[in-house]
């Protein structure tokens, strides 16, 4: 088993995100495919066949001389984007909810000292929680969501000056931070939002007990590295299809009848081939940027530490 609540360094939070799912991903990547793989597989769906026309449409607008020849296409097809933007809006909503709250309800039952962890259990605590995941909805939407815009607003503006690529470079896993850590406390005790907000903000910046240095830099690097792999995987599934297709594209000589589409044929099929397969492995992916946040906030509730060692020194006698 793995001990969550104890206090780690920069590089275990890495180590140890990896350990989590030698230890438990089966386990775990069977209760996400069944609980999340109908969503995954109609959003990509939906995204692909939805908007591969819009893509098309992009790309090849504009070569017969029609400067407003993508406007028009908008304008006669306004109530079919309109019908797959709300359908992509709604699944996207509840595939996020879905893919956030996982890794918070599954660690949470893991760091209880379940071995293993069964879909109906996951399931009963979405049932269960169904109220406060409401209200968390509405707290990111009108309050964490304007927050952020507005912090980072301003960071872009201050990209006049070069502090304002530091200031991204910090704020983006920050934010990012404060809101994993809002989810797992706001469903790990019985605090409200604005207590667990409160919490998460204060953090990332110091331990509850004030004596020890500040974990920021930690949590942030940890983050970083965790970014910089999940980018670096994904972009291999994205990268090459793209060069390819609109190498193909430009080589293409256009009859000049019509707004040709690029993602029509074989290339078009490649690129979106490998469009899904990435935002596929994106969204299984991102389990260890969320496994890794989830160990920084155990690593956070140094309160908690202590009575979890003591319970299990108690327990060395019954094993034996």
């Amino acid at each position: 088993m793995m001990q969550f609540y104890k206090k780690r360094e920069f590089g275990t939070f890495i180590s140890d995100s990896f350990n989590f799912f030698k230890i438990y991903g089966k386990n775990y990547f069977k209760n996400y495919l069944l609980i999340n793989g109908l969503l995954i597989i109609l959003m990509i769906a939906v995204v692909i066949f939805g908007f591969r026309e819009i893509f098309g449409q992009l790309a090849g607008s504009n070569l017969s001389g029609e400067s407003y020849y993508f406007e028009r296409y908008f304008s006669d097809n306004a109530g079919m984007l309109a019908i797959v933007g709300g359908l992509i809006f709604v699944l996207f909503a509840v595939l996020m909810i879905v893919n956030y709250l996982y890794p918070v309800f599954y660690l949470k039952r893991i760091a209880q000292g379940a071995e293993k962890v069964k879909t109906d259990e996951i399931l009963g605590d979405f049932k269960k929680n169904a109220g406060r995941i409401i209200i968390l909805c509405l707290g990111m939407m009108f309050i964490i969501v304007p927050l952020s815009f507005f912090v980072l607003g301003i960071s872009y503006a201050m990209m006049l000056i070069i502090i304002g690529f530091f200031l991204l470079l910090l704020v983006y896993p920050t934010l990012f931070n404060v809101v994993i850590f809002l989810m797992f406390d706001y469903f790990n005790t019985d605090r409200g939002f604005f207590e667990s907000l409160s919490y998460a903000i204060r953090s990332q910046f110091s331990y509850p007990n004030g004596r020890e240095k500040s974990p920021y830099w930690k949590y942030w690097g940890a983050t970083i590295v965790m970014s910089i792999i999940l980018y670096a995987i994904t972009s291999i599934f994205t990268l090459i299809p793209m060069m390819f297709t609109y190498g193909s594209a430009l080589t293409t000589i256009p009859d000049g009848s019509s707004g040709q589409d690029a993602f029509a044929g074989v290339a078009g099929i490649i690129f979106f081939i490998f469009y899904g397969i990435s935002m596929l492995i994106s969204f299984f992916l991102s389990n260890l940027i969320f496994v890794n946040a989830g160990l920084m906030y155990y690593d956070s509730r140094t309160d908690l530490h202590q009575k979890v060692e003591l319970a299990e020194i108690e327990t060395i006698g019954f094993n034996e």
